[in-house]
Formats: C-alpha cells, sequence, structure tokens
C-alpha cells in the first residue's frame, strides 16, 4: 500500500474501549487505554492520544494528519502512521479487525495465595461483580441526592459534638484499658467497619462504571483486613467521580457512628456501656479522619492524586525533592530542574513539605496521647512512643526497599 493510498483510510476505534483523561506522571503527561474484552492496557503520551481520539470512523488519516500539524507543527509520514496503526492493530483496539491474539490463560487461582509467611490474601466472593450488581440495585435509595446530602450534614454534626467533648471521650475511652472484653468488642466492631468500609468503595465506582474484580481478606503481618479491589477509577469521566469512590469508605465508617453518639450522650455518667461507646466514637472518628491524611496508601492520598491527576504522586514527590536537593547542594546543574513547570514545582514541592510536616506532627503528638491514653503504670515509658514510631517507620520503610529488589530479582531472573 502506497502512502497515498493509506492516508484515505479512515480507521476507526473499536467501541467500548476506555480512554482516560490527561494524567502526570513524572514531568511529563500521559494517557490510559483499555480494551475491556481483551483486558490490554496501553499508556501513550499526548500525540498519540491526540490521533487515537480522532480515529472516529470520519475522518481520514490525511484529514487527521492535517490537524496533527496545526497542533504540534510536523506532518507525519507513511512510516509514521504504519507505525501507529500497527501498534493498535497488534493491541486489538481497532474495529473491524480479528481479536488480537491473547496469552494463555494463567492457571486458575486457589482461594488462597500466599506471598511470604506474614503476608497473603483469601478470596471470599467467586463473582464480585455480581455481588456488587445485587448491592447496587438494593441501596438506590442511599444514591439520592437528598439522602446524601442529609448523611453529609449529619456526619458533619457528629465530627462538631465529638470535637466539643473530646476531652471527655478522651477520659473514658482511656478507662477501656481496664476493660479488656469491651476493648475486644470495640475493635470487633471497628473490623467491621473497616470492611463495610471496602465494600463502600466498590459501591461508589460501581454508581460511576466501575467493575470490582476482587473481594476478599488480606495478611499483613498481625492484621487481616478485607479489601476490595476496584478497575477503571481512572477511567471515570469526571474527577469529583474518583475522588468521591475514594472518599466512599470514609463517609461510611463516620455514617455508622452516628447512633452512638446519641446513645453515649444520654447514658447516665456510670453507666458501663459508656466507656465501650466512648472508645468507639473516639476510635472511629479518628481511623476514619487519619484515612484522609494524604499519604499512600490511605484514601486521602488517592482522592489528591485523582483531585490533581497524578498517578504516582508521592514517587514524583520524592524524585523531585531528591533533584532539588543535589541542585541545591551543586550535584546537579540548575538546568535539570528545567523538565518541571512552576505548577508541577508547587505541586510536588508542597507535598513533599506536607508529608515532612505530618511525620514531625506525628512525632510530637505521639508521646502526649500515649500518656494520656495509657495507664499510670505505663505512663512513664509514653516519651520513648516517638522514637518507636521514627524507629517503626524506617524499619518499614527498610522492609519496602528489601521488598522491591527482591521482585526486581525475580523480575530479571531468566
Amino acid at each position: 500500500m502506497t502512502d497515498r493510498e493509506l492516508l484515505t483510510l479512515r480507521p476507526r476505534i473499536k467501541p467500548g474501549v476506555l480512554i482516560s483523561g490527561a494524567l502526570r506522571r513524572g514531568t511529563g503527561t500521559i494517557h490510559l487505554i483499555r480494551d475491556p474484552e481483551g483486558e490490554r492496557r496501553l499508556e501513550v503520551g499526548v500525540k498519540e492520544h491526540f490521533i487515537i481520539v480522532r480515529l472516529d470512523g470520519t475522518r481520514s488519516l490525511d484529514e487527521i494528519g492535517e490537524e496533527y500539524a496545526r497542533r504540534f507543527r510536523v506532518r507525519l509520514g507513511g512510516a509514521q502512521w504504519q507505525q501507529m496503526l500497527g501498534l493498535l492493530h497488534g493491541r486489538g483496539l481497532l474495529a473491524g479487525q480479528a481479536p488480537a491474539a491473547t496469552p494463555a490463560p494463567a492457571p486458575a487461582r486457589g482461594p488462597a495465595r500466599r506471598s511470604t509467611l506474614l503476608t497473603g490474601s483469601v478470596r471470599l466472593v467467586a463473582d464480585p461483580p455480581a455481588l456488587l450488581d445485587r448491592i447496587h440495585r438494593g441501596t438506590a435509595f442511599v444514591r439520592r441526592p437528598r439522602f446524601l446530602l442529609a448523611l453529609s450534614v449529619l456526619v458533619l454534626a457528629l465530627l462538631a459534638a465529638v470535637a466539643a467533648r473530646l476531652g471527655q471521650l478522651v477520659d473514658e475511652a482511656a478507662r477501656l484499658t481496664h476493660q479488656p472484653v469491651a476493648l475486644a468488642a470495640a475493635g470487633a466492631v471497628l473490623w467491621v467497619s473497616l470492611a463495610l468500609h471496602e465494600l463502600a468503595h466498590g459501591m461508589a465506582g460501581r454508581a460511576f462504571g466501575g467493575r470490582t474484580t476482587e473481594i476478599g481478606l488480606r495478611r499483613w503481618l498481625l492484621m487481616t483486613y478485607l479489601y476490595c479491589e476496584m478497575e477503571d477509577v481512572r477511567f471515570f469521566p469526571r474527577r469529583r467521580q474518583q475522588a468521591a469512590t475514594a472518599g466512599a469508605g470514609m463517609l461510611m465508617n463516620l455514617a455508622l457512628l452516628l447512633p452512638c453518639y446519641p446513645v453515649w450522650a444520654l447514658l447516665p455518667e456510670r453507666a458501663q456501656a459508656r466507656p465501650f461507646l466512648a472508645g468507639l466514637l473516639l476510635f472511629g472518628v479518628v481511623m476514619a479522619l487519619a484515612n484522609l491524611l494524604p499519604l499512600p496508601p490511605l484514601d486521602g492520598y488517592k482522592i489528591l492524586g485523582y483531585a490533581l491527576g497524578h498517578v504516582q504522586l508521592a514517587t514524583d514527590s520524592r524524585t523531585f525533592a531528591k533533584l532539588l536537593a543535589r541542585v541545591a547542594v551543586r550535584r546537579e546543574a540548575p538546568a535539570a530542574l528545567a523538565g518541571y513547570s512552576v505548577r508541577l514545582r508547587l505541586v510536588l514541592g508542597g507535598y513533599a513539605l506536607a508529608c515532612a510536616g505530618l511525620a514531625a506532627l506525628a512525632l510530637a503528638a505521639t508521646g502526649p496521647l500515649c500518656r494520656r491514653l495509657l495507664p499510670d503504670r505505663w505512663a512513664g515509658a509514653a516519651g520513648w512512643a516517638p522514637v518507636l514510631l521514627a524507629g517503626g517507620a524506617l524499619a518499614l520503610w527498610a522492609v519496602g526497599i528489601l521488598a522491591r529488589a527482591a521482585r526486581a530479582r525475580r523480575g530479571g531472573a531468566p
């Protein structure tokens, strides 16, 4: 086929292919593409995205090439068009072509997947999309704007009430250290709320067209928790839908605490249930709000990443901070920062400063908080809490580095 004949073609992207909006990775802009049929994924740049979204079957390659030349001030030749069409054809993304060859399916996964002695996961639901579909149909009233508005008002009222009586709640929750049975019961209730937290993510994502791929239990060190893996969040048409999916779990946690506050407030001061309810309110609110911190892998980090359109905000911020430090000590030329726009410098630098500030605040608050909550015989050890917290964070960081190195070695092994 000659170049002239090639330019008369009017190819079309296969219906149903998902294309994300502009996303930031490093100093560049990318777009994600996914074929729901073959589960193929593709990451392209701005120029490739410009072409792909115009392959609608109504415009010829020559017409798209004219638009491309006006936009990027360069004209594509026959070799570039053949390369682009070959890429799309190889990924099975063009309409009218035979399905692309797919790799042999992996062996069916059993109910348990174990990676190490202390980590692993167990799938609990055979068909997660079907389960979420049933929940979606049964909770239609929850998604009505009036209901969500009323729920949000009640949650804000709960937070204000807890803040107003925080000292009393802390004092009564501290009494749980002398009531191990009540403390265990509060922990069990909070564990269940975490499970519902994950399902809330799935329900919100399902409402926006996402798909839950897996629901199960995950084990990490001494903790076991429910997880709900959601796909296609990056492909939601609006960023507020992506952020709402990430924030749905926090709203669920706080909504579950709504009946606890009036019951706690109405009980007599010497009622045996008051410490239990105070613990639920205090630890439940702290757990929900702490999940909004912009630190990976918390929901607050996902919300911030969705709102800013960044794929890996923490990694990019860390890379920028290291480069900025190297420039400051003159180990790198200032030209090394040329790829970072003013907005990108503000976002990445601001995030790095926010993380440093949160770490300093957490260390400063750990000692007084432990002194307030721990029994008197242990209060003297509260001064070691910041040291232990910093040591634990460094240990987890070192474990993460070793785990990444091990995965890299396994990936590079023949």
